[in-house]
């Protein structure tokens, strides 16, 4: 089975356990340092693929780098809410490199990098929250981008930033 089918039922499993409730995904820390590994890894992996050429038509890309004290002053919902923007542009971003390349290595790194970050907007817009269902529409800041590199680059970054913050965020309010 696929790597980010595996990361997907086992985040549903997860979540169906807990009645929507993300306490077993953000309690065990253990789980979002596999996903940095995960992530870093994908990215050295398309860093050994062969010449991978510039896109012909550039993607679009969030730019994720943050604040941590601005981070730090906003609610669990809209640093929910900020990731599923991040996420959301970032598998358009994905899918749309995926119809420009042709390259074997790339094109398998591209549909790991897919299931993975899709595993993650799928999961967000699972969670219960108070404010209701994430709706699509949001404007994430972000930058225009021909290598492929920088779309790893930009996963890798948003995990160990944004997304470990979060969860870890969420940990000090569930995990007692």
């Amino acid at each position: 089975s696929p790597p980010g089918l595996l990361l997907l039922t086992s985040f549903l499993l997860r979540v169906e356990e807990g009645h929507a409730s993300p306490t077993r995904l953000v309690c065990d820390n253990r789980l979002i340092q596999k996903y940095i590994g995960e992530a870093k890894d994908m990215e050295k992996r398309v860093g050994q693929c062969q010449a991978l050429p510039a896109l012909s038509c550039p993607v679009v890309l969030p730019l994720v780098d943050f604040s941590l004290q601005q981070w730090k002053s906003k609610s669990n919902e809209t640093k929910r809410r900020e990731i599923l923007c991040d996420l959301a542009l970032l598998v358009d971003a994905v899918a749309g490199a995926q119809g420009q390349v042709t390259q074997e290595c790339g094109v398998k790194q591209l549909s790991q990098l897919y299931q993975h970050a899709n595993s993650f907007l799928l999961l967000l817009q699972t969670f219960s929250w108070e404010a209701g269902p994430w709706e699509p529409g949001c404007s994430a800041r972000s930058t225009e981008q021909t290598h492929i590199t920088s779309i790893f680059l930009t996963y890798r970054q948003l995990v160990q930033g944004k997304l470990r913050f979060f969860f870890h965020d969420l940990a000090r309010d569930l995990c007692k």
